[in-house]
């Protein structure tokens, strides 16, 4: 634990509508894959934390769902979870699309923000798709709504500005210790990433209602004599339609969702996997409350 004087810690929390590139900027700020990314909306469904480690520092990053309507009690939670991270918090992200117009979403979190003494980033995304000429009267814009401790434009696809991002975060965060190990990029345990990287490839991969009726959980990871680590998941979804299509024909869908995920889970963890996927139907899993709490999506 490293302890000196100039040493600076916090949490700082990424808040934003769904598909705005939270998780995108959580990913390369860490320099590694430990957020889901999909181009579907309300990707992220629980607190991802990210820890960052530098000689001057330590920030928690935690990337929250996006702020949407909810149409279930899923959606209900993902909204309160997001919103009560304001309050538990050294530094909030606001992160916004520069190509999206300011809508109902942003109100409702800088509505909350209204109550909340943490400093404020104003982090605007993807800034490589506009001019500078579009991007400054946006910035007028939105500092006459909040006053933003910093404004950064940046792009977390192309790397933009991000080491300005992080220079501005640590020299706001106050002085502490660090909480984790250097070399530890989360504190989420591999059964948690590894079912996140397999419902990524599920938003990948399927359309229409089947991305977001689906749940993940990891049931085993043994390893085996030969090397090999051997990882069994069930895909969880509401209708037998849904599980149809996610098996696909003579199982083509789960084969390349299982396909994929290995890939990326085989990067993580640095070690040759076979991956035994399964899908099961849990009717209206999202509205039922003990299936719910049992996913983890429901505080007690």
């Amino acid at each position: 634990m490293a302890d000196s004087s100039g040493f600076r810690s916090g949490f700082a929390a990424l808040v934003g509508r769904p598909n705005v590139g939270k998780s995108t900027l959580l990913n390369r700020l860490i320099g590694t894959k430990i957020a889901i990314m999909s181009d579907k909306p309300q990707t992220t469904r629980n607190r991802i934390r990210g820890v960052l480690t530098r000689e001057n520092g330590q920030v928690i990053f935690l990337d929250t769902p996006g702020v949407h309507r909810p149409k279930h009690r899923l959606g209900d939670y993902m909204n309160r979870l997001a919103l009560a991270t304001l309050q538990e918090v050294d530094l909030v992200l606001f992160v916004i699309d520069v190509t999206s117009k300011f809508g109902p979403g942003e109100q409702v979190i800088l509505d909350h923000l209204q109550g909340v003494e943490t400093p404020v980033f104003l982090v605007i995304n993807k800034i490589d798709l506009v001019s500078p000429e579009e991007l400054l009267p946006m910035i007028d814009e939105h500092r006459k709504r909040y006053p933003f401790r910093e404004v950064v434009p940046v792009s977390a696809v192309k790397g933009t500005n991000l080491d300005r991002l992080e220079e501005r975060i640590f020299a706001t965060l106050p002085q502490g210790p660090a909480y984790y190990p250097a070399d530890q990029v989360t504190d989420h345990p591999e059964s948690f990433i590894v079912a996140e990287l397999v419902r990524e490839q599920v938003l990948n991969l399927t359309r229409e209602e089947v991305p977001h009726s689906v749940a993940v959980t990891v049931e085993e990871i043994t390893p085996r004599e030969n090397g090999l680590l051997y990882i069994r998941a069930v895909v969880v979804t509401e209708k037998e339609s849904q599980k149809a299509i996610l098996i696909g024909r003579e199982g083509g869908m789960l084969k390349r969702v299982g396909q994929r995920a290995r890939r990326e889970i085989e990067a993580l963890l640095g070690s040759r996997v076979y991956l035994d996927l399964w899908v099961k139907v849990k009717k209206d899993w999202r509205n039922r409350e003990p299936i719910l709490r049992n996913f983890g999506y429901v505080d007690d």
